[in-house]
């Protein structure tokens, strides 16, 4: 899994709900999205939950979003897993060409997938945020308890005011580490419970939402 994108930056917040693209800072809001398209692209990915060739990025129409997709992203306990079956994590180093005289914040992160745990299983799904020569790293964890058999759905928010933007002017990549981790915990050694971030039917995506505002004229 690799491919490239241009991203300047300090670091990601995360916001509730899918930010508006059509507000103006003046008002205490975002511009609009650069009428150029961004450029992302996945520089490096590593991890055990994503070997090479498993993952995608894609952009969404509006500049606002983008999407990475998993088909290969499972941690699993009890039964006949292998030791090291119950943690898998995909780091992304992306690289995202942002237009000139815009800068960007990661304002909200959505994640999906699927989970069958049981009575007495646990399982987590965690997130980790942070630019390229940062000493800032943002952590986002979501615990699953069985019995579970569902789909799930966990987001990562802060609020407007705390949304940090990437510096204007300067190109850095984006890192974010996502794990999956899955503990028979009181359950039943012998059987099996798993969590994943994909689907038989069709891969989960996992959504990140971009905020724009304009930079300052130098």
């Amino acid at each position: 899994m690799a491919t490239g994108l241009l991203l300047s930056g300090t670091i990601a917040a995360l916001l509730t709900s899918v930010l508006p693209a059509q507000q103006h800072q003046s008002s205490g809001g975002f511009e609009d999205p650069p009428p150029d398209k961004i450029v992302i692209k996945v520089a490096t990915v590593n991890g055990s939950g994503c070997p090479q060739g498993t993952a995608a990025v894609a952009v969404s129409g509006d500049n606002t979003a983008f999407t990475v997709t998993y088909s290969d992203y499972l941690a699993q306990a009890g039964g006949d897993s292998a030791p090291t079956d119950f943690r898998k994590n995909c780091q992304l180093n992306l690289l995202v060409h942002v237009p000139q005289g815009f800068t960007y914040a990661v304002a909200s992160a959505d994640y999906r997938g699927f989970a069958a745990l049981q009575p007495g299983a646990k399982g987590t799904q965690r997130a980790s945020y942070y630019f390229q020569g940062s000493p800032n790293t943002e952590y986002r964890t979501h615990p699953f308890a069985g019995p579970y058999d569902d789909n799930w759905q966990a987001t990562d928010s802060t609020d407007w005011a705390q949304l940090v933007w990437a510096p204007c002017g300067v190109q850095r990549n984006f890192n974010i580490n996502t794990e999956l981790r899955v503990s028979t915990g009181t359950s039943d050694p012998d059987q099996v419970s798993f969590m994943t971030m994909d689907s038989t039917d069709g891969d989960i995506s996992t959504v990140y939402h971009l905020a724009w505002k304009e930079c300052p004229e130098s």
